[in-house]
């Protein structure tokens, strides 16, 4: 993979990963909530209002984009495995943005995927 190619990966992975950061942002701003008839359209609203939710789909948006660049340039059975990297940086974004818990077995699996990541890079 050259170095473009990887920009354009990485550049869509890195937008997706922080598109569901700004996402989880803005539902937590929300709160915990049940969609029912007579508040889907009031939450709807609030859920569609917060900035936090706007930018993590203009983010989405954004991935889109970079990441139609980067299939033109590399096979899809490299790229698509690439997104894995998401959950990688969204995992420890998640624990230090939001306290969530990273324990061994998260650590565990985040190390196969690197590692899976690193086989698929170079083959």
């Amino acid at each position: 993979m050259n170095p473009i190619s990887l920009i354009c990966i990485i550049t869509g992975v890195m937008l997706n990963a922080v598109a569901q950061l700004l996402l989880k942002a803005g539902v937590n701003a929300v709160g915990h909530f049940d969609i029912t008839p007579a508040n889907i359209l009031p939450v709807g609203f609030k859920i569609a209002t917060q900035l936090p939710i706007i930018g993590g789909l203009t983010c989405y948006v954004l991935s889109v984009g970079v990441w139609i660049v980067g299939l033109s340039r590399v096979d899809v059975s490299i790229a698509y495995p690439m997104l894995s990297l998401g959950y990688v940086v969204n995992a420890f974004a998640a624990w230090y943005l939001f306290g969530e818990v990273l324990s061994v077995q998260r650590l565990v699996g985040i190390g196969i995927i690197l590692v899976g990541v690193v086989v698929l890079a170079r083959g």
